[in-house]
């Protein structure tokens, strides 16, 4: 039997308010009539969205500690059909976000579905390779929070994150699942990076639905100015 939002957000110990409820809806329908268009994702119908997007997109930043206000800048790098970032942007109504994606025609799709949810005075969509939008003045250093789900491998994805970071910044990585090796090959990217490993949570998805992690990364240091490589180096030479 496929789950309910109410049934998600019990999961989560989080209640979204009546117009946040009412978007995540929106957010659904929007998903599934683009879709149609430019096959962005199988995950639309039923636990397929509810789990393996809305779920898998909150779980690392909720319930927020009462009274926490939360990031206020957030950009999500690999944004493909929306997400995390889309549903990062309804659950924190503080918070203003950057979506990047090197493709076209799923930054137009994606501009629409914030127009549509009525957030295109705070969300905005760059359609930019993240290697360049990292050295972006007023992008570089400003950034509260940096997310990438599915992007590539995790150093490679810390190279993209970690030089938008502010001094207390974090960025997470949202990955499947994960190993030791993985998480030496990280840490020797981050080093690099001027980072460290600040948390690493995993969680079983609902409705078997598989192991999640995600690993934050903070700054300890200014990331150097080399970093991130020209377009394209960081996937051909990883750092770890």
């Amino acid at each position: 039997m496929a789950f309910t939002s109410d049934q998600i957000w019990s999961l989560l110990g989080w209640t979204p308010s009546a117009d946040q409820a009412r978007q995540f809806t929106v957010l659904q329908l929007q998903l599934a009539h683009w879709n149609r268009r430019l096959n962005l994702t199988r995950l639309v119908q039923a636990d397929d969205y509810w789990i393996a997007q809305i779920y898998d997109a909150l779980w690392p930043l909720l319930p927020q500690p009462q009274g926490r206000q939360g990031p206020r800048r957030i950009v999500d790098v690999g944004t493909g059909g929306g997400f995390p970032g889309l549903a990062l942007a309804i659950s924190l109504p503080q918070a203003r976000l950057e979506l990047v994606d090197s493709a076209a025609r799923k930054c137009e799709a994606v501009r629409a579905m914030a127009h549509s949810l009525g957030l295109s005075s705070r969300v905005q969509v760059h359609c930019e390779r993240a290697e360049l939008f990292a050295r972006r003045v007023g992008m570089r250093g400003q950034v509260d929070l940096a997310v990438a789900r599915a992007v590539a491998p995790a150093p490679v994805v810390a190279e993209y994150l970690v030089p938008l970071l502010t001094p207390g910044g974090e960025a997470l990585l949202y990955r499947g699942r994960w190993d030791q090796a993985d998480e030496d090959g990280l840490g020797r990217a981050a080093a690099l990076l001027g980072a460290t490993l600040v948390r690493r949570q995993q969680r079983q998805l609902p409705a078997e639905r598989g192991l999640r992690t995600v690993l934050g990364l903070s700054p300890t240091a200014p990331c150097p100015g080399r970093y991130p490589r020209k377009v394209g180096q960081p996937a051909r030479r990883p750092l770890a």
